[in-house]
């Protein structure tokens, strides 16, 4: 796979699957087109999910040719349980919109999941470094919280994952939608691999890098946000396990006749 990701990338190495890449972004104007970009040598289609922007965001990410749709506005997790419904593709890829993720890391998560060897891969910045993991007294806080997730869904479902919380990831949509996705916020992204492994999907790493933030801050308070992470962890650690099911997940044609038309600001 190393010697084929290095050649020049054609959309044929994912055979007759389509790959989608759904970009989170709220007020990333002076990152969205490289981002969109970039994505778009890598996918099928390109989507934006756009958190109520009050910058271009919405409106230059149209006009490099992604699908712009504005998400709920209750957070990055009801963001990503919507980008379920807008695509017919077989894959999706997540990625921010700050230029943290490398989108030629694309295929190295997206062709795991079509080659069947698993259902959702996460893309580990312990294996593949990261600018961030130890910038501040809260990054150092999130990075040690992580570890510590790790280790516990490790030990509950005898898996060896290095990074659960990364949101540059591929899965399958129609796994993604079986499983019952609930959280509104960040906390989506260990939902859901602990979801998946609790409905019998499989879940693996690869090594993807990670670089701080171009522009600006984080939109996660961290002393905020993080006893939601310790409780969902808590919530989903608990319940048994149950059967892998994988019906239709169909397009939610309300939301798609919702796509935004950006304008200029």
């Amino acid at each position: 796979m190393e010697e084929e990701l290095r050649r020049p990338f054609s959309l044929t190495a994912y055979g007759s699957q389509e790959v989608a890449v759904v970009i989170l972004a709220r007020n990333e104007e002076r990152t969205i087109g490289e981002v969109v970009t970039g994505a778009a040598s890598y996918a099928h289609e390109v989507i934006v999910m756009d958190g109520h922007s009050r910058d271009r965001t919405a409106a230059i990410a149209s006009g490099l040719g992604a699908k712009v749709y504005t998400d709920p506005g209750r957070g990055k997790g009801a963001a990503i349980r919507q980008s379920l419904t807008l695509t017919g593709a077989d894959v999706i890829v997540f990625m921010d919109a700050d230029g943290s993720h490398d989108p030629a890391d694309i295929p190295k998560l997206a062709l795991p999941v079509i080659r069947g060897e698993t259902d959702l891969c996460v893309g580990s910045r312990f294996a593949g470094g990261s600018d961030e993991l130890s910038v501040g007294v809260g990054q150092l806080i999130r990075t040690i919280g992580n570890i510590s997730m790790n280790i516990a869904i490790n030990k509950r479902w005898r898996v060896a994952l290095t990074d659960t919380l990364n949101g540059f990831r591929a899965v399958d949509r129609q796994a993604a939608g079986a499983i019952g996705l609930r959280e509104d916020r960040h906390t989506i992204e260990q939902e859901m691999v602990m979801k998946m492994l609790r409905h019998g999907y499989r879940v693996i790493n690869a090594p993807t890098h990670e670089y701080e933030r171009k522009f600006g801050a984080s939109h996660i308070n961290i002393w905020k946000e993080w006893p939601k992470f310790v409780w969902c962890v808590v919530v989903n650690l608990v319940p048994s396990d149950l059967p892998k099911r994988k019906p239709p997940l169909p397009l939610d044609r309300e939301a798609e006749e919702a796509q935004l038309e950006t304008r200029e600001l």
